[in-house]
C-alpha cells in the first residue's frame, strides 16, 4: 500500500435524522481535516452511529449534507462514495479465506489478479497476518478477524476510513493491542478516520480531536486533553473519566481569576475556576480523583480538608482511595508510593486540591 497520505477531509453540515418521534441526530456539524482521527464519543443512544451511517451512505439525514474532499456525496450509494468502513461485527465472508475477503473490494473494482495479490499482500503484512492469507476466517480467533477487516477496508486505499465500535467485542488486553495497531496503520498511511466508541479510554488514547455527544448533540468536541482537563459541562466531566461533585453556592464573581465558594454540605468555603465569567448562582465544583493531594503536602493547597480512608483499592500501577470528608465522600487516586501507599481504612489524612482543577458549573 502506498506511504503518502491518502486521507480526504470530511465536513458535515446541520445533519438531522428522526426516526419516528425519536430525534437521533439533531443539527450535528463537524470538519474532520485531512488525516486527522477523530472519535465520535458517547453512551448508547447519543447518535454517534446514526451520524457514522450517514456518512457511510447507510442512512438518510433528514437534512444536512456531507462532504468528502470538498465534494458533496449526498444521494450517493455506499459503493459511489468509496469509503472503508468497519463494524464491530466484522462482516467477514464465511465461505472465503483471509486473503479472498481482503481482495473482495479489489475484484470488485476490476483489477488485476497480480495488482490484487500484491495489494493482498501488503494489506497481510499491514495488519501482521502475513502467514494466515489461506486460512478460513472461521478458524481465526476475534482479534485476528478484526485485523481482516480493518485490511479489508484499507486495501483499496480509500480516503476515508469509519469504524463503528469495532473492538467492542475483544477482551481488555486485545483491544488495547489493536488500538495501538490502528493508531500505527492510520498514521502511517496518513488516513482519515472517523471513529464510534462508547469507551472513553479508547477515544482519549486514539484520538487527535474528540466528540462527546449526547441525545444527538455534539456537547463538546476538543483534543483529548481538552475535554478531559476542561470540560464545558457536568455532562462531558461526569462521562470522560471519574469525578468527585460538589454542590456550592457561587458567591464572588471574579471573572477569570478564582472563585469564592461555599459547599452546601458543611458550608465551608472553597476556591475554583468558573468554566466562564460568572455571577452569584447556585453550582457544581469538579475535582478529579488523580488531582488530590493527601496527606501533609495538602496543606499547601487552595482548599484543604480532614479526611478518613473509607475504602482502599488497587488498580495496578495506582490506588484508589474512598475518602469520608466535611464535603462528603470523595475519590482519590495516587501512586502506589508517598503518602498513599501507607494509607488503610480508618486512617486520618488531609485531602487537598488547588482552584485550577476545581471547574465550577452553574446550574
Amino acid at each position: 500500500m502506498t506511504k503518502e497520505s491518502i486521507g480526504s477531509s470530511v465536513r458535515i453540515e446541520n445533519l438531522c435524522k428522526r426516526f419516528g418521534d425519536v430525534v437521533a441526530v439533531d443539527d450535528v456539524s463537524l470538519t474532520i481535516n485531512a488525516g486527522e482521527f477523530v472519535s465520535l464519543l458517547g453512551s448508547s443512544g447519543s447518535g454517534k452511529t446514526t451520524t457514522l451511517m450517514i456518512v457511510a451512505g447507510f442512512a438518510v439525514a433528514d437534512k444536512g449534507t456531507v462532504q468528502i474532499a470538498k465534494r458533496q456525496i449526498d444521494g450517493l450509494s455506499p459503493e459511489e462514495r468509496g469509503l472503508g468502513v468497519v463494524f464491530q461485527s466484522y462482516a467477514l465472508f464465511p465461505h472465503m479465506n483471509v486473503a479472498d475477503n481482503i481482495g473482495f473490494p479489489l475484484r470488485m473494482r476490476g483489477k488485476t489478479k497480480e495488482e490484487i495479490s500484491r495489494r493482498v499482500g501488503e494489506a497481510l503484512e499491514m495488519v501482521e497476518l502475513g502467514h494466515l492469507g489461506a486460512r478460513k476466517v472461521d478458524k481465526l480467533s476475534g482479534g485476528q478477524q478484526q485485523r481482516v477487516a480493518l485490511a479489508r477496508a484499507l486495501v483499496f486505499e480509500p480516503p476515508v476510513l469509519l469504524l463503528d465500535e469495532p473492538l467492542g467485542a475483544l477482551d481488555r488486553k486485545l483491544r488495547d493491542q489493536l488500538q495501538t495497531e490502528i493508531k500505527r496503520i492510520q498514521v502511517e498511511l496518513g488516513i482519515t478516520v472517523l471513529y464510534v466508541t462508547h469507551d472513553q479510554e479508547e477515544a482519549l488514547s486514539m484520538s487527535d480531536r474528540i466528540a462527546v455527544m449526547s441525545e444527538g448533540r455534539i456537547e463538546q468536541i476538543g483534543s483529548p486533553d481538552d475535554v478531559y482537563e476542561a470540560p464545558c459541562s457536568v455532562f462531558v466531566a461526569s462521562f470522560l473519566g471519574e469525578s468527585n461533585f460538589f454542590d456550592v453556592d457561587v458567591d464572588v464573581d471574579a471573572g477569570e481569576a478564582s472563585l469564592s465558594l461555599r459547599a452546601k454540605e458543611g458550608g465551608i468555603f472553597l476556591k475554583g475556576t468558573g468554566v466562564k465569567k460568572m455571577e452569584a448562582c447556585q453550582a457544581k465544583a469538579m475535582v478529579r480523583p488523580e488531582m488530590i493531594t493527601l496527606g501533609e503536602g495538602a496543606l499547601n493547597c487552595d482548599n484543604s480538608l480532614d479526611a478518613r480512608v473509607i475504602l482502599r483499592e488497587h488498580l495496578g500501577s495506582t490506588l484508589r482511595l474512598t475518602l469520608q470528608t466535611p464535603l462528603g465522600q470523595m475519590t482519590a487516586k495516587s501512586q502506589r508510593t508517598g503518602p498513599a501507599a501507607e494509607l488503610r481504612p480508618g486512617d486520618q489524612t488531609k485531602v487537598g486540591w488547588n482552584a485550577k482543577d476545581f471547574r465550577v458549573f452553574p446550574e
